[in-house]
């Protein structure tokens, strides 16, 4: 164990360990959550994302950040990219919900909304985590790829954030071998819908906060991914 493992494991419990020791703290949290979503979707993603990523460096390269990482950058889009994970988990967790009732599934959309687990709950939060992962992940997953992309191609500087993005060229550039054939046959069916199942069966408050957790996961299903490469 490198000297560099025990700073981020020290890091990683400093972002944690607060909430578990003070309840005043905790629901603070919930509070603010409550009244301001977006902010602190921007902050929970911008924080435990890129941990995430630092610890999929590690585990490909040997060291949490290379030269071109570019570790306030990714901040800032990770932030970005949570924002609008939390719009499309509010967006397909209302409007599904809404079609299965259309479709006669009331009694299971009424399981969904109480407390507990149940099989209704579970049927109707498979239900969510399908469609948004088939159909908005694999957009969000390309983006993101094109976005570390360009931040590596401006040496992990903060310009990469002003600077426009060459979409056409770095679109091309993408390794599709790897990302259909592992990153979006692979991670989503097997990891992200059970996933992202859970997450759903959770109080709406905590969703966003476990989807966080979970690029912690995505960090390390990267570095996998980039080891197949």
């Amino acid at each position: 164990m490198k000297r560099s493992d025990i700073y981020f494991a020290l890091v990683m419990l400093a972002t944690f360990l607060p909430f578990f020791i003070s309840a005043d703290l905790y629901m603070w949290y919930k509070g603010f959550n409550a009244e301001h979503p977006m902010v602190m979707a921007f902050l929970k993603f911008a924080i435990l994302s890129t941990l995430g990523e630092m610890l999929g460096c590690r585990i490909s390269t040997g060291a949490y950040t290379t030269p071109t990482f570019g570790v306030l950058p990714r901040m800032v889009v990770w932030g970005l990219l949570g924002m609008a994970i939390s719009m499309a988990m509010t967006v397909f967790s209302s409007g599904i919900p809404a079609f299965i009732t259309n479709m006669g599934g009331g009694e299971l959309v009424a399981a969904f909304y109480t407390d507990g687990v149940s099989w209704g709950k579970f049927v109707v939060a498979l239900a969510i985590s399908v469609m948004m992962n088939t159909f908005f992940a694999p957009v969000f997953m390309t983006f993101h790829k094109i976005t570390d992309a360009h931040i590596a191609e401006c040496g992990g500087s903060i310009k990469a954030l002003v600077t426009p993005i060459p979409m056409g060229r770095l679109i091309k550039a993408v390794n599709w071998d790897v990302q259909w054939g592992f990153i979006f046959k692979k991670t989503i069916p097997l990891f992200w819908y059970p996933a992202h199942t859970i997450t759903f069966m959770l109080p709406g408050e905590l969703r966003v906060l476990f989807a966080a957790l979970l690029g912690v996961a995505l960090g390390v299903i990267l570095a996998i991914g980039l080891k197949k490469k």
